[in-house]
């Protein structure tokens, strides 16, 4: 029986995912369904957590605009993801960046890790 679960869960990862973790900021190209239309959306943000294994695997992604917080929760391997981009590596030494929430400005600013 888990053989075939895990036969069945094999074929729904994805292959293509970039290397990240917490700290890094990330583009995420969600795929939006609006009626009958469907277009690619791209959210930005800070990596704050990512949880889980396998397929229920999921990363949350923190943003800031006009002084309003946004965090999204995504699944690591769900078809409404198009694509992941890994526009900046941060330097961080927690696997949780919960602290963030409560900073603003500069002080809510990751250090950015050596060239990579």
């Amino acid at each position: 029986m888990n053989d075939i679960i895990r036969s069945i869960e094999a074929e729904q990862y994805k292959q293509d995912l970039p290397d990240f973790g917490p700290g890094d900021t990330v583009k995420v190209h969600v795929k939006v369904v609006e009626g009958t239309r469907e277009r690619i959306q791209i959210f930005e943000g800070t990596v704050i957590k990512i949880r889980g294994t396998g397929l229920s695997q999921t990363f949350t992604v923190r943003r800031v605009t006009y002084g309003v917080a946004v965090e999204r929760t995504f699944m690591m391997h769900t078809p409404r993801i198009a694509a992941i981009e890994v526009t900046r590596r941060g330097k961080v030494r927690r696997a949780r960046l919960f602290y963030l929430r409560d900073r603003v400005g500069k002080k809510a600013r990751v250090k950015e890790k050596g060239r990579f």
